[in-house]
């Protein structure tokens, strides 16, 4: 897979695609062709071979050529796409890759979401030193920790992956047994835990944290009785 980058960032996603299937495909069979409008990927696309020998081909001859007036930058992407592991993997490998991928992009999610908390709590240049804040007690029974003042708090979708899962929103009347028919269906479930004395929140528990993205993936805002749930992970 070729990585592409300095792309023109004005052109349509659709015309983009188009014009690198037609400058790309000259060196090899295409699998596929990725490029997003978010902040991140912006400028950049994957271009996805059938082997590494057309990739290498298309990176020695495309280096420097024009496209959209600005010359492309070219390189072999660090990780494989999902149209590869797809193709040379079995099905139960692809999932595993997809829940890596998964795993990664929220990991890297809840790092961006740390650095901007940092970035709003700096003072602007000049401003007085806040006055130091009194210690806040920690939420007792809801499995989560204090702050500590001013430290940045992360918010719940941000979290990273971790194998429990935190399910608020519940209607009243769902235990155990209901919450583990949900639940039990992901792989390496071990249990739920309900919190004594809490309504409609409850913690489950995966062996690992490839099952607790699964579960998370296939649940959150699920609708139970007539509201949707919330399903984040457990703040650590």
């Amino acid at each position: 897979m070729a990585t592409v980058r300095n792309l023109e960032e004005r052109v349509k996603l659709e015309e983009l695609k188009k014009a690198l299937n037609e400058v790309f495909s000259v060196f090899g069979t295409i699998l596929d062709i990725v490029a997003k409008r978010n902040l991140r990927a912006k400028g950049q696309a994957f271009v996805v071979y059938d082997s590494v020998e057309s990739a290498q081909e298309a990176i020695d001859e495309i280096q420097g050529f024009e496209l959209f007036e600005k010359p492309m930058l070219l390189d072999f992407a660090k990780t494989k796409s999902d149209a590869i592991v797809q193709q040379e993997g079995t099905d139960e490998e692809f999932e595993v890759h997809k829940r890596r991928r998964l795993a990664e992009k929220e990991r890297k999610q809840a790092v961006a979401a740390q650095e901007e908390q940092k970035k709003l709590k700096r003072p602007a240049p000049g401003a007085p030193e806040p006055a130091p804040s009194k210690p806040i007690k920690s939420a007792k029974g809801a499995g989560l920790k204090s702050t500590g003042g001013p430290t940045a708090v992360v918010p719940d979708e941000y979290l990273p992956p971790n194998k429990i899962l935190f399910v608020q929103n519940l209607p009243e009347g769902y235990d155990v047994d209901s919450l583990t028919a949900i639940f039990g269906r992901f792989e390496g479930f071990r249990e739920v835990r309900l919190v004594p004395g809490r309504k409609g929140i409850s913690f489950v528990e995966y062996e690992n944290e490839a099952g607790a993205i699964s579960a998370k993936e296939n649940t959150a805002g699920m609708t139970l009785g007539d509201q949707p749930i919330k399903v984040t992970f457990q703040r650590q």
